[in-house]
């Protein structure tokens, strides 16, 4: 497996690509940003500039629960990646599959109970949203690299341990856009560590939650006991230190980055308990047994976060 955080001969030999990729991603971002028109709410971008898990979707659903408790009427816009929906917009509810929809959105519309909207047109997915739900601020789940979408505030999140990685682009490495893009955007959180500039998030355990009775246990519950972790995610290294943390002894198995799981997949592994993020669980309800259970996180930011953050809206 390609190693995006170190420059080894596979990495090198990949950078014509690179250049390529740079070349499309400036036309692209040339062409995008020709036909943005002026939305008349907020929009919040949270994104990132390297791929992988960075932690934006813990952080959406903490900054849309943060708004709610401030009284704005909140809208979430999403690409639906990994999801089969392919055209127009597509209002989740509470039986939208995350096979349809995505992973991603649907595990924010479950903690959130906002509108949510998939659709790979996010500027018809944002006017949608304020033409029948009413909202004063949208946020776009991974929309840095959307540039059709006009924005009012930009937040981008990095892993606070693998950075940038080996600071070579896609396919050679894990940049989707040059890192000086940081000294344009409002924020940029930092998930697990501390930087000067940067805000420091940190993904907090809450609670477990069986899969197949919704069964809620506090996060000792698992402590000293072997289980079995099962991740589709894209950082599962971040997720099983976590776990170790609670003392929990992992037997782990890893599948790629919005896996589509199936019962299949659990068969010979039902000899204990099974742990996975909340992002893998909601692709697992229909066939979940009572040895499945997901760990909630929460994205714990400082105050001055957040009043930063409002002071932006409303200045807007």
């Amino acid at each position: 497996m390609l190693d995006f955080q170190k420059r080894k001969l596979l990495n090198y030999l990949l950078l014509p690509l690179s250049w390529i990729y740079i070349l499309l991603s400036f036309l692209n971002r040339f062409y995008q940003s020709k036909k943005q028109e002026k939305i008349n709410v907020p929009i919040i971008i949270v994104g990132n500039i390297t791929v992988g898990g960075t932690g934006k979707s813990p952080l959406t659903i903490a900054i849309v629960q943060f708004l709610i408790q401030k009284n704005y009427k909140v809208g979430v816009v999403s690409r639906g990646y990994g999801g089969t929906h392919q055209k127009g917009s597509l209002l989740l509810d509470k039986s939208t599959s995350p096979i349809v929809a995505g992973d991603e959105p649907v595990m924010i519309y479950q903690q959130t109970q906002v509108p949510v909207i998939v659709n790979k047109n996010r500027v018809k997915a944002v006017k949608d949203l304020i033409k029948y739900h009413k909202v004063n601020v949208i946020i776009s789940d991974d929309g840095l690299q959307h540039y059709a979408l006009s924005r009012d505030i930009e937040i981008v999140v990095i892993d606070g341990k693998r950075r940038f990685g080996n600071g070579f682009f896609l396919p050679a490495g894990p940049l989707r856009e040059k890192i000086s893009r940081l000294q344009s955007v409002d924020f940029i959180v930092n998930n697990g560590s501390y930087e000067n500039n940067e805000t420091t998030m940190f993904l907090t355990p809450l609670k477990f939650t069986n899969l197949k009775t919704s069964e809620v246990q506090e996060i000792d519950f698992f402590a000293f006991e072997k289980c079995y972790v099962v991740s589709g995610i894209a950082n599962p290294k971040r997720f099983w230190e976590t776990l170790k943390k609670l003392q929990i002894r992992l037997e782990t198995r890893s599948f790629a980055d919005h896996y589509k799981f199936t019962k299949d997949d659990f068969i010979e592994i039902q000899d204990m308990p099974i742990i996975m993020t909340d992002k893998d669980a909601v692709k697992c309800l229909d066939f979940a047994t009572e040895n499945m259970w997901s760990l909630t996180v929460k994205a714990s930011l400082e105050d001055d976060f957040y009043k930063s953050l409002l002071r932006k809206i409303n200045v807007r």
